[in-house]
């Protein structure tokens, strides 16, 4: 896959050809998760299901965090691809992969250690607590194969390959299936190989990313010598991504607070949250993938100085968000028993009644995170990510306060109306400043 410049040509095709295969590939990855609670639900039982789903909240803090700092490596080479700078752009690559070592090291190191106890913080009933917290330190081991395969992704994708990474997930997330199916559904072998076989489709996918980079790109090549870390590089990395970083690991920490809520219902809303939070998952992706493509665009475009792209850019983004919401909202509707019978055996109607409530209500309220994720693209793209920061932290206070307010008024379709609620407040903060910021911007230099 050669390296594509989207400072030139059709605006349209760019953001839908780039996106098209980051929704693919993260569909990919939610499906390996999705199928280890499917496994997990329906051959070890709804306790283990609900074991999955307590930890869920803490990997995802630990994923979006390190994709967070990804994600703000990805800007930087993005405007050094854009302004065809390649040696900074081999800089700045080879600072996020030896940061990203002792990083997810350490974050590993830490995780493992304080499994059980973030577990019993979030008072995870004691019937699931060992099999819980053996489950989130397994998954811990895994934390550099996961650095390493987004840094490298996000390499890939700042010169505008989103496909190749793609390629990879699609493998591992086969391997993951196809070894759960195996080791849990024929040979019953327990949770414990849950975790392994996602360790080991992450690190497949690193691997194949290292082989293919070596093989095919050499913009992206790093020599012996080139393993260095460059300080100012890393300080403006740290500055981008740091900042991403907080915003990613927000969303987590909102849902573990909420998962601290919902762990007061009993065992079969734990289950059903855990099953509709998947579902959730697969709604919202593709809405963060066309976010991921605006930024791009407009990091490149930025870095070549072709301004007046960049709001045509983003203005295309917004359209393809809401043409997808009305996808979405209704294959939601209409499927929503299907996908919830998914998760649990038959005579577990009660989890599946609770599920399609909660569903039928986040079916409309999908449009609002389209329209934030939008925005929030935009911005990352511009390098102001103190409001995407701002945004995402009001957005989820917001959504714990109203879940802790609902919850026991109106049970899990409160989640729902906190989510709408945090949402909505998002977009009053960030609309008003977009205007703001592009107003101001363009004195400085015609935007």
């Amino acid at each position: 896959m050669a390296a594509v410049h989207m400072t030139e040509g059709n605006i349209t095709r760019h953001l839908i050809s780039y996106s098209i295969p980051l929704i693919l590939g993260n569909l990919f990855q939610l499906t390996y998760n999705a199928v280890d609670s499917i496994i997990v639900g329906r051959f070890i039982g709804k306790e283990a299901l609900a074991a999955v789903g307590t930890a869920n909240p803490v990997m995802s803090i630990i994923i979006l965090g390190i994709s967070g700092i990804c994600i703000g490596s990805s800007v930087i080479m993005s405007e050094f691809f854009g302004a065809r700078n390649y040696e900074q752009l081999k800089k700045e690559m080879s600072t996020t992969a030896v940061f990203g070592l002792y990083f997810s090291v350490l974050v590993a190191a830490l995780g493992i250690l304080a499994s059980r106890a973030l577990l019993k913080a979030l008072q995870v009933p004691a019937e699931i607590l060992d099999t819980a917290a053996l489950y989130l330190r397994i998954i811990f081991l895994g934390a550099p194969f996961t650095y390493f395969y987004n840094a490298l992704s996000a390499a890939l994708k700042s010169v505008g390959d989103s496909k190749t990474p793609l390629k990879f997930l699609a493998f591992s997330s086969v391997l993951n299936g196809v070894l759960d199916i195996i080791l849990i559904g024929i040979f019953r072998m327990g949770i414990i190989c849950s975790a392994a076989t996602t360790v080991i489709a992450s690190a497949a996918s690193a691997i194949l990313c290292i082989l293919y980079i070596y093989k095919k790109i050499p913009l992206l090549q790093l020599r012996k010598q080139e393993f260095t870390i460059d300080r100012m590089l890393l300080k403006r990395t740290l500055q981008f991504g740091g900042i991403t970083a907080l915003q990613q690991a927000c969303q987590p920490v909102g849902k573990l607070l909420i998962q601290g809520a919902v762990n007061t219902m009993g065992i079969d809303a734990i289950a059903t949250f855990n099953a509709v939070n998947r579902i959730d998952d697969y709604a919202c992706l593709p809405e963060q993938s066309i976010s991921h493509g605006i930024t791009t665009f407009t990091a490149q475009n930025r870095g070549a100085g072709k301004k007046e792209r960049i709001l045509q850019g983003f203005r295309t983004g917004l359209t393809l968000e809401f043409c997808y919401w009305i996808l979405i909202c209704a294959v939601t509707w209409v499927l929503k028993r299907p996908f919830m019978q998914l998760f649990v055996t038959a005579g577990n109607e009660e989890v599946v009644a609770l599920g399609c409530s909660y569903l039928s209500l986040m079916a409309v309220f999908y449009l609002f995170p389209g329209f934030t994720n939008g925005f929030q693209g935009f911005f990352r793209g511009m390098g102001n990510m103190s409001i995407t920061l701002l945004g995402t932290f009001i957005q989820t206070s917001l959504r714990v306060i109203f879940v802790y307010l609902l919850v026991p008024r109106i049970g899990l379709n409160g989640v729902a109306v906190a989510c709408a609620v945090g949402w909505s407040a998002m977009l009053l903060v960030e609309i008003p400043y977009c205007i703001y910021f592009v107003k101001k911007t363009s004195k400085e230099s015609p935007l």
